[in-house]
């Protein structure tokens, strides 16, 4: 049974902090070597007050309110009404909605949720991640660094065998964030989401700790649930 659904006696669950491990060593990259401290660490934590910042901001953004439930309007209230529903997930069952931080700072930068599927044996969905990063503060590490925590943490902790990404093609920032956390590119899956009013084709991403391939996936399209 996954924390998403254990029941409790001594009050609602609590969404706990997830911090990524201070760097050491050295890296090579395509453009050299850098040292791993120059990579970003984050912590994952409750949403709060201080992030209606960065929740209007996103609502700014012309694809996070389409895919999410961050609202299209930059409202305060509407902001606040948003990270509400977030520390409702836990509780409902519907998973760990965090916001993503920088471990430095303790400024919200993103959301990532974990949102389980065939492991809490409720659905016949996979288990899955979903993520976005503020207009303000993309193109730093933020993504891949929350990916990797969250995942382990999903893996080891939750004991979640298999982790699924749903990631439109033309998004390559996206998936290769996803490839550079160990996922892999698994299937082409043709009007798989319904994003806004159309239906996008999808790459499947899969990280799991067996090598062979999986079958390509054959069940009902998603409609995209508004769950982050």
């Amino acid at each position: 049974m996954t924390a998403a659904r254990r029941r409790r006696t001594s009050g609602p669950p609590k969404l706990p902090v997830l911090s990524s491990p201070r760097p050491s060593g050295v890296e090579a990259t395509a453009g050299g070597a850098i040292t791993a401290a120059t990579r970003p660490r984050v912590t994952l934590r409750a949403f709060t007050a201080a992030d209606v910042v960065l929740v209007q901001s996103a609502s700014q953004d012309p694809l996070i309110p389409l895919i999410t439930s961050v609202p299209s309007t930059a409202g305060r209230d509407e902001a606040l009404a948003f990270i509400e529903r977030q520390h409702h997930r836990l509780a409902s069952g519907a998973g760990w909605s965090f916001a993503v931080a920088d471990a430095a700072t303790g400024v919200g930068v993103g959301q990532i949720g974990l949102w389980p599927g065939q492991s809490s044996r409720r659905t016949g969905n996979p288990d899955t991640i979903g993520y976005w990063i503020g207009p303000d503060h993309r193109n730093r590490g933020y993504a891949g660094a929350a990916l990797a925590l969250l995942t382990d943490w999903a893996m080891t902790v939750q004991q979640m065998p298999r982790i699924h990404l749903y990631i439109e093609p033309w998004n390559e920032g996206s998936w290769r964030t996803a490839e550079k956390a160990g996922y892999r590119r698994d299937a082409l899956l043709p009007s798989w989401q319904k994003v806004g009013a159309k239906w996008r084709d999808m790459y499947r991403y899969i990280r799991t700790g067996n090598e062979g391939a999986e079958p390509p996936e054959t069940g009902a399209r998603k409609t995209g649930p508004k769950i982050g």
